[in-house]
């Protein structure tokens, strides 16, 4: 049996031609890779951008709530002041006053 000449070189050239498809394919999956590793890259920048932000939110959050955590302590030390003192008649009238606006604010919401 005779074999088929495939090119003009017979068969160095079919094993060269072979290997630069290899070649060609191992290009062109490289390229592939290398722009999934760019994609990967600019995400893992953005991810730690994003990071960066949200621990920043969460100090200045953290501030606030400390701030406002010394101001309502402040509050309940003088309300309690209120209630040690002779005024307790007084602190009495604004209690019941809250809660006279509390079951007319219910009563309002529950005829809507």
């Amino acid at each position: 049996m005779r074999r088929a000449n495939l090119g003009e070189g017979g068969a160095g050239s079919y094993v060269a031609s072979g290997y630069s498809v290899y070649e060609e394919e191992n290009e062109e999956l490289q390229e592939g890779l290398r722009a999934k590793v760019t994609a990967l890259k600019s995400l893992t920048i953005d991810i730690g951008t994003e990071v960066k932000y949200q621990n920043k939110m969460l100090e200045d959050m953290d501030s606030d709530f400390d701030s406002t955590g010394g101001l309502l302590g402040a509050t309940i030390g003088r309300v309690k002041q209120l209630s040690r003192g002779s005024q307790s008649k007084l602190l009495c009238y604004m209690l019941l006053f809250c809660l006279f606006i509390f079951f007319v604010l219910y009563w309002f919401i529950r005829l809507r």
